[in-house]
């Protein structure tokens, strides 16, 4: 018996795909077969991945646009045929103490991490419900929607809200066999995060709650969302990916 990674002939869309965890979740799906669309507001980042994909042999379209212009994602999708596969990974964050938080940052976290992530998952579900052949969506979510940190409370509410909504939608669309589930990582060496590790006394403690002792690679990532996107994880639906190096198992 053997599991089934296998994704040739489906279509996959990956939001943030420009760069970091969205562009090697990206290049791991078409190395498994998928047909991948690669959503950014970057053109010259996307189009960079989509010819190293297409170099590769793969197989890569760009879909140039802002996710949090829900209307305009929207009028952009029904343009093109129903995908089968969807990572929900676009994503931000500006660390503040909630003291210093200002409606700006806000608006900025909710609106890209929970918003646009909604309205995102609601667009691409409808079309597979109308296909009616099913789907795996794979929402980007993190450890921090499982615990709490200091200077992370917008940036926490943001992934608790979305473990709650890959929860309740995997329940509604469970009839329709769209699975839907979370990867929820630590912190992974990303140009979003580089800034942070600048800090030796926050990569310190960084590290020492990681029980692995190292900083996440983006390498380290695009295992399970092949796994969430294939066959090998037919009876997966509601579910989190904890990939925390421990940080979590206290």
């Amino acid at each position: 018996m053997a599991a089934n990674f296998d994704l040739s002939g489906r279509r996959a869309l990956v939001t943030g795909a420009g760069r970091g965890i969205g562009r090697g979740v990206a290049e791991a799906l078409a190395s498994a077969g998928a047909h991948v669309t690669l959503c950014a507001r970057s053109e010259t980042e996307i189009d960079e991945v989509v010819a190293t994909i297409l170099a590769c042999g793969g197989q890569a379209d760009a879909l140039l646009l802002d996710v949090t212009d829900t209307q305009l994602f929207k009028s952009r999708l029904a343009e093109r045929e129903p995908f089968d596969i969807f990572v929900n990974n676009a994503g931000t964050n500006r660390p503040a103490l909630l003291e210093d938080v200002t409606e700006e940052d806000f608006d900025l976290i909710i609106g890209l991490n929970l918003r646009a992530a909604v309205f995102a998952a609601q667009t691409v579900a409808r079309g597979m419900v109308q296909r009616g052949a099913g789907g795996s969506i794979i929402n980007m979510s993190s450890q921090m929607g499982h615990i709490g940190a200091a200077k992370r409370s917008i940036y926490c509410a943001s992934k608790w809200a979305i473990e709650g909504f890959s929860k309740a939608l995997a329940i509604e669309l469970g009839p329709n066999n769209i699975r839907v589930n979370t990867i929820c990582p630590t912190f992974i060496e990303t140009p979003l995060t580089a800034p942070y590790f600048q800090d030796p006394d926050f990569r310190k403690e960084t590290l020492g709650k990681i029980k692995l002792g190292r900083l996440g690679q983006v390498q380290d990532i695009v295992g399970a969302a092949v796994f969430l996107a294939s066959d090998a994880s037919a009876m997966t639906t509601g579910s989190a990916v904890m990939i925390d190096g421990g940080w979590t198992a206290e």
